[in-house]
């Protein structure tokens, strides 16, 4: 029954790893000064790994077609607090590499060097975009190669891996889980001054409305 359970689990790692990479890979559509921006939501101290090319649209052939090497892409990276962690120009396609410092939303955004696309005024550019996050940027076969190692070896080191990174997955979640309590936390604390102040409010009003009041009904002699 154990042994059942054991490889139930290690299929469905398996699936969710072949998901997550076909999940990962996408395109978009972009023009000479446009910029895309993408939210990736990652762990500290996690290695990320992105994979792009270009391609032109002709409109003769009324297809997009691989770029030329004149068409290049700027990269630039910023973390949770705003901080630019990489800013750089590659070419029609490349590959940009950083590691997380500190957990939370990182943004990635990415444009052409719209100086040499001027000259193809009114174009489009197709980008193909593939992010890889954590243990799924490992080349374990180079790695298997490199160390010799045997294929049991080698699935050891892959598990051990994806146990760090789910460590680190449980850590971004309890750092999130924090913040929304501490800010749970504050917003209660303020309604509840909030609530206090109109109550005073309110019980300042209703004395300042009975005094004067009373200060018209004597004026007139009513009391």
């Amino acid at each position: 029954m154990v042994a059942v359970k054991m490889q139930f689990s290690v299929w469905s790692v398996l699936l969710f790893n072949i998901l997550y990479n076909f999940s990962s890979g996408l395109y978009f559509h972009i023009g000479e000064t446009e910029k895309k921006c993408f939210i990736e939501e990652i762990p500290d101290e996690t290695m990320i790994i992105g994979n792009y090319r270009t391609q032109l649209y002709d409109k003769q052939k009324e297809e997009y077609l691989p770029a030329t090497q004149g068409l290049g892409m700027f990269v630039e990276v910023k973390d949770p607090d705003e901080k630019v962690i990489l800013s750089r120009q590659y070419g029609s396609e490349g590959r940009f590499t950083f590691t997380s410092h500190t957990p939370g939303e990182h943004q990635i955004c990415l444009h052409s060097n719209s100086s040499k696309f001027a000259l193809f005024a009114g174009g489009m550019l197709r980008v193909h975009l593939d992010i890889q996050v954590g243990e799924h940027t490992n080349n374990y076969a180079e790695i298997a190669a490199k160390d010799k190692l045997t294929e049991l070896q080698l699935r050891v080191r892959q598990l051990v891996e994806q146990v760090d990174q789910i460590q680190k997955e449980q850590n971004y979640q309890r750092y999130r889980e924090e913040r929304f309590r501490q800010t749970s936390e504050s917003t209660n604390q303020r309604v509840l001054w909030w609530s206090i102040v109109q109550t005073l409010i309110l019980v300042a009003i209703g004395f300042w409305q009975m005094r004067h009041l009373k200060s018209f009904f004597e004026a007139k002699k009513l009391v």
